[in-house]
């Protein structure tokens, strides 16, 4: 049996099979038009997020979606096409839990090569203290730092801005932070920091 899909998809602009291949004067495979020569890139996806504080408390959201259904995370998604890093992170923080912020600075940019994503990562005050759990959202709570549940935090890069958040806050210290990380959901954190 034959299929009638071509392995690579079609091209976006004339339709017709793509291949992989390494284009002249480039050095990595690519998805290319066999037809026309478009070069379809696929570059790596920004994540958007938020570390919200209120009177010393940090805003977590428990998710209500898959990967990692009933974790807790802090508000965070994909950028989206046409708004800035900040106001993605608004959005995002405004969509999964009904919460704004007015002083968003940012905290820190994290790679995740073995997934293609950059999460970059602000930090705040939640405005008047309000959240509220939305539909990709099981709930939502303020924790000191003492009640973090650490083992059941969603991803390692969470764990990563959480931790450099408790120990910036006893240290008083403002350092926008980078770091590359390598480790699975459920693994040990496997991180290289930059700063």
């Amino acid at each position: 049996m034959t299929s009638d899909i071509a392995p690579y998809g079609y091209c976006r602009d004339c339709g017709k099979p793509t291949i992989e291949t390494t284009p002249d004067g480039d050095n990595r495979l690519r998805i290319v038009c066999d037809s026309c020569g478009v070069i379809h890139y696929e570059n790596p996806k920004n994540v958007v997020g938020c570390l919200l504080e209120w009177r010393g408390n940090i805003l977590l959201c428990k998710r209500g979606i898959e990967p990692r259904y009933g974790y807790w995370t802090l508000p965070a998604g994909f950028m989206e096409n046409g708004e800035s890093t900040r106001d993605g992170a608004l959005r995002e923080a405004k969509e999964e839990a009904t919460a704004s912020c007015d002083d968003l600075k940012l905290f820190g940019v994290y790679n995740l090569p073995r997934i293609s994503q950059v999460y970059l990562m602000f930090y705040g005050r939640l405005k008047d203290g309000y959240a509220k759990a939305n539909e990709e959202t099981l709930e939502v709570n303020l924790f000191d730092e003492k009640d973090i549940p650490w083992d059941e935090i969603a991803f390692p890069v969470i764990t990563e801005v959480l931790t450099r958040y408790c120990e910036r806050h006893s240290e008083r210290s403002h350092q926008v932070h980078l770091a590359d990380i390598y480790s699975r959901p459920g693994e040990p954190l496997d991180i290289v920091r930059h700063t």
